[in-house]
């Protein structure tokens, strides 16, 4: 298929976006932290600042591609009991939704919850039947990612979406498998409208193990990236972080430049860098958190807490890979993934609603 434009829901600094653009594929992205449309903007990324629920379908007639990573803050701690409580109540407002129950009292419903961010993860879910159902124009593609905690979310949708008429693949994908220079794992569903056999995109690089040399592993595949391919700091280095530790020295984790980073947070910037004999060396700065998500190297940060911009972006190469499959594409050439080094900035766009009004201008 050749997409015309991809809606992004929840799009955060671009992630999707830069990795459409350079696949040549308008984008618009919807986001409601200002500090992240402030990132979208000097990047020139089509922009609406606003919250999801407050916009439809028949606000981007011209989309045909939905793409969206919506928080799940409340059941990333599955084992917990809330964590738990709120996976069932998700997946028990999709088997409402599919069965067409009365939209109103869904809304009433989910108002309800304890934690108003459960809900949100079903908002791609609403934009699907919406444009099925209201739009009368099914999305001919669709591309939904967020932590492996939403899985059993996906695979939910993806019996949705099989009996609406679309192929559906999805599953847990490794980011170093596909040459981010991180390892990171991601739930990835991806459907596309008709009879065709949608394929989750097959790595390229082998998957990151402990101790496990870069060059043992299945000779088709690529060995893995490291952080010093991408962060040119003229000599060897080691992050420490503590994230994950509760403070305790003994479980800081370590990851040296010969190694991938280990998964980008927002508290980035409070890792330590150190030389191999110990000595501290300046903390990463934007561009360089940046580069192990796979953003341009000039990408234009801009606004508060990029710590947390970054940590929340979907790496752009692996987004390359995934629309890519969506959208039944060759897989990407490294040529093409060497667009990523640097920020192609795209040409200045509009977007009217449904009812004439310009929603964007980038």
């Amino acid at each position: 298929m050749q997409p015309v434009k991809i809606v992004d829901l929840f799009a955060g600094p671009g992630g999707v976006d830069v990795a459409a653009e350079t696949l040549g594929v308008p984008t618009v992205g919807i986001e409601w932290d200002a500090d992240a449309c402030a990132t979208r903007r000097a990047a020139g990324l089509g922009t609406v600042q606003g919250d999801v629920r407050q916009f439809g379908p028949a606000d981007f007639l011209d989309a045909d591609v939905l793409a969206g990573g919506p928080p799940c803050q409340t059941f990333t701690v599955a084992g917990s009991g809330a964590g738990r409580k709120a996976l069932d109540d998700v997946l028990g407002f999709v088997e409402r939704m599919i069965s067409r129950d009365d939209r109103e009292a869904i809304a009433d419903d989910l108002a309800k919850l304890d934690d108003e961010r459960t809900g949100l993860v079903l908002e791609p879910l609403r934009w699907i039947l919406e444009a099925i159902d209201v739009r009368k124009k099914p999305y001919e593609a669709i591309v939904l990612e967020q932590v492996p905690a939403v899985l059993p979310v996906w695979e939910a949708y993806a019996r949705a979406l099989r009996d609406e008429g679309y192929s559906v693949d999805h599953g847990i994908l490794h980011t170093e498998a596909y040459g981010i220079p991180q390892t990171r794992k991601r739930a990835v569903l991806i459907a596309r409208k008709g009879e065709h056999d949608v394929k989750l995109p097959a790595p390229t690089h082998r998957t990151y193990r402990k101790g496990v040399p870069r060059d043992a592993g299945n000779a088709a595949l690529a060995p893995w990236r490291t952080m010093g391919e991408v962060v040119e700091r003229g000599t060897s280095f080691e992050v420490i972080s503590n994230y994950g530790t509760g403070g305790d020295p003994k479980l800081r984790g370590r990851r040296s430049s010969s190694q991938p980073s280990a998964t980008v947070t927002g508290k980035i910037f409070r890792n330590r860098i150190v030389s191999l004999d110990g000595a501290e060396l300046h903390r990463f700065d934007y561009s360089e958190a940046g580069r192990l998500q796979t953003f341009p190297a000039d990408y234009p940060w801009s606004g508060r807490d990029v710590g947390q911009q970054i940590g929340n972006a979907v790496p752009p190469r692996l987004a390359v890979h995934v629309l890519s499959a969506a959208f039944g594409w060759n897989p990407p050439s490294e040529a093409l993934l060497a667009r990523l080094d640097q920020w192609h900035r795209p040409a200045t766009q509009t977007v009217p609603s449904s009812d004439g009004q310009v929603l964007v201008k980038a």
